[in-house]
């Protein structure tokens, strides 16, 4: 019998992209695709679904990692895959963390989506070591500590440093230190530009 696989992506390109892999290979068999990640929830009860490849970002704002977080607990025998394009670091740890049984990035990702789907179903967990390097100005976000990437996260709210400080449990200075070196690291030459371009290019995403 082949593994039932659900599709949830929002994005008609990579869901049809997705759906062309799973029915070309007969380990598999495609049950549905949607687009809102808190309907994957009720869609695997009643052993409906094996598999369940999942985006981050879903129709209605719905979070795929939520939606996995609940499917796991509900249906632990449900495998689930999270595939983004989005390097933003801390999706990486909060799936590990809920019990995602793999990790795949659309772009960047070497094995092919059918082999990691296979190997998930086999009881492995395949996981990137880390995110997807990004350009940004003159460096990659790789360049940037854990700490600068937690506080360019919540540059993107526009919030003013004494209130992002309040928030990370840190000094107003301390975050002006740290948003200073990530302007020096990438060339640009305001907080703003700074969160903007970083938000666009899926390095930080506040959730």
């Amino acid at each position: 019998m082949p593994y039932k696989v659900l599709i949830v992506e929002d994005q008609e390109m990579p869901r049809q992209l997705f759906e062309i892999f799973v029915k070309s290979d007969t380990r598999f068999a495609h049950v549905a695709s949607i687009g809102n990640a808190e309907l994957a929830i009720d869609f695997c009860s009643h052993g409906r679904v094996d598999l369940v490849l999942m985006d981050v970002m879903t129709e209605l704002g719905s979070s795929g990692l939520d939606a996995a977080e609940a499917i796991k607990k509900k249906y632990p025998q449900v495998r689930v895959i999270i595939v983004t394009s989005m390097p933003e670091a801390s999706w990486l740890k909060r799936a590990r963390e809920i019990g995602v049984d793999s990790f795949w990035y659309k772009e960047a990702q070497k094995e092919p989506i059918l082999s990691v789907m296979a190997r998930t179903m086999a009881g492995e967990h395949i996981y990137p070591d880390e995110p997807p390097a990004v350009q940004i100005g003159y460096t990659t976000s790789r360049d940037f500590s854990e700490r600068e990437l937690e506080i360019l996260r919540e540059l993107i709210t526009g919030d003013s440093n004494g209130e992002i400080g309040a928030r990370l449990g840190i000094s107003a200075n301390t975050v002006k230190y740290h948003v200073q070196n990530m302007l020096d690291k990438t060339g640009m030459h305001t907080r703003t530009e700074l969160a903007a371009v970083a938000r666009s290019l899926g390095i930080v995403i506040k959730s």
